[in-house]
């Protein structure tokens, strides 16, 4: 008996002590994830930017425009300055460069198309990109490394943004919103001629967005203390650029069914007349609405005045036109002593 009650107690012993490494790593692994989630999670209460909205799936009314951000005109060159970082200071492209290099967001092929798509199968690695493009870099226990004067964000004088303008019902407002952007790098040919375009890789701009609240961009040559974040810089919508695609049924660019560059030019306008006026005339003629606001806004004594005054001014028009009716009357029956009358005679 005491032989059996050993052999248990040595049976139970051994069984919990191979129990309790199990547990305990099934423990460490969950206080691993448990840390994991702890660092997202502060990690996005630190860049996530407050008033930073998505668009909403079931909107009523959305156009998609797709814009060429020329970095050469003075409302875009703060977004191409400095070219090479100076302290914290860095322009777009180094950024967004950075950012996708140690690999905090995702980056997506440029298609034949045109078109992004932003899937699995889509993206694409940073590392092919630098070989596609002959950019040199070194590589070290797996983790890639770029100088930042082999940065060619000298030639990135270009993006490709896509925009959404579209009524939110739910709130009764419009707003455009920035969906994705794609760096374009001009590289002219060993013969100097026209400089290529070669677009690198498309961003979903819910990605980027985060981090752009972090870094300024200049808005002034006259006064170089006008900076904002390039986060508020996509969000008030203070780019320009032409449109050269919207999309529609038969997946054309303006360039394949506009004949010349003046029906290019013309469509373009016409493209962001109808976006203006959509804009506009969401709550009807504004036009109406500001005289009825005007009547609106008037005292109630200046209401009374003024309808008294057209009252007087009612009367008095139609006693002159009384008194205009009984002079021609008076004056056609005072004109001629003798009235003649003129019968046709039968013959």
């Amino acid at each position: 008996m005491k032989k059996v009650l050993f052999l248990l107690m040595i049976t139970l012993v051994a069984g919990v002590a191979v129990a309790q490494p199990k547990v305990r790593r099934q423990q460490q692994a969950q206080q691993q994830r448990q840390q994991k989630q702890n660092q997202g999670l502060s990690m996005r209460a630190r860049l996530m930017f407050p008033t930073a909205t998505d668009m909403p799936e079931n909107v009523v009314w959305r156009r998609d425009i797709y814009r060429e951000i020329d970095l050469n005109k003075d409302a875009n060159a703060g977004l191409y300055y400095p070219v090479e970082p100076i302290d914290k200071q860095l322009n777009l492209f180094t950024y967004v460069f950075k950012l996708a290099l140690n690999g905090y967001i995702p980056i997506y092929e440029y298609r034949l198309d045109g078109n992004e798509l932003f899937t699995d199968s889509a993206r694409v690695q940073m590392k092919t990109v630098l070989d596609n493009y002959h950019i040199f870099y070194e590589e070290k226990d797996g983790k890639l490394r770029v100088d930042n004067s082999d940065i060619p964000s000298a030639e990135v004088k270009m993006y490709y943004l896509k925009e959404s303008a579209y009524f939110d019902d739910a709130n009764s407002t419009f707003h455009r919103k920035v969906q994705s952007i794609c760096p374009v790098m001009l590289r002219e040919d060993d013969f100097g001629g026209e400089a290529s375009k070669y677009p690198l890789f498309w961003v979903k701009y819910t990605d980027l967005e985060p981090f752009l609240s972090r870094q300024t961009v200049m808005t002034s040559n006259l006064n170089n203390a006008a900076v904002m974040s390039m986060e508020d810089f996509f969000t008030m919508n203070r780019y320009e650029g032409k449109i050269y695609k919207t999309n529609n049924m038969l997946g054309k660019t303006l360039a394949q069914y506009c004949p010349n560059d003046s029906a290019l030019a013309k469509e373009q306008k016409k493209i962001e007349g109808e976006l203006k006026a959509f804009e506009q005339n969401i709550f009807g003629d504004q036009h109406k609405k500001d005289s009825l606001d005007s009547i609106a806004k008037l005292d109630p004594k200046q209401l009374k005045a003024s309808k008294r005054s057209s009252k007087r001014t009612g009367r008095s028009g139609s006693a002159k036109v009384k008194k205009s009716r009984v002079k021609g009357s008076s004056s056609s029956s005072s004109g001629g002593t003798a009235r003649i009358s003129v019968r046709r005679q039968r013959h």
